[in-house]
């Protein structure tokens, strides 16, 4: 990341802030998509996540440290959106029509078990799983990112493996005594 970019978008330097809305812009919305699960929300949480980081931006003490807290603010508005969803039962399954980016090695019927399992989840397991294995971060970049304890992203990343193990096994039962996958 461009140290002197940052600074100057956080003297007030719009164009500098475009540039680093645009250069970020992908993988914010790669991890937003993974977390929510739907690409309206996901588009959405990184419209507020820019919008939070434009007003929040002079307050960021280490501009090095940019990626970091922006990847924490995505993390916070993902857990306002997902709740907010489930709220007003607005959640729909991935379509088999829509990319499944990262995900060209698993079957059809895989995603679909694993998108059921995911669904499940609250927020902040999701969050876990979505920077552990799809960002690849070690569980000391997760509690950066989180603003926790390392030893506490390992916890969390320990019970959302074994969460989503419950899931998939759930799912397994279900569909080995006759009932429907949805």
């Amino acid at each position: 990341m461009d140290r002197e970019l940052v600074r100057l978008a956080q003297r007030g330097d719009q164009e500098a802030f475009a540039v680093l809305a645009r250069t970020n812009a992908d993988w914010l919305f790669a991890v937003a998509h993974r977390m929510l699960r739907d690409f309206g929300q996901a588009e959405d949480a990184v419209q507020q996540t820019l919008a939070n980081a434009w007003r929040e931006l002079p307050r960021l003490r280490d501009p090095d440290r940019f990626e970091a807290w922006l990847r924490r603010l995505l993390v916070r508005v993902c857990y306002v959106e997902s709740r907010r969803a489930r709220r007003y039962a607005n959640v729909r399954a991935l379509s088999a029509d829509e990319p499944a980016h990262g995900d060209d090695q698993l079957s059809l019927a895989d995603r679909d078990q694993l998108e059921r399992g995911f669904r499940r989840l609250p927020p902040e397991q999701r969050a876990i799983l979505v920077l552990h294995h799809y960002l690849g971060l070690a569980p000391v970049e997760i509690a950066d990112a989180l603003g926790i304890p390392a030893g506490t992203a390992r916890s969390r990343l320990h019970y959302a493996h074994r969460a989503m193990r419950a899931a998939l096994e759930a799912d397994e039962r279900r569909v080995a005594i006759g009932g429907s996958r949805a």
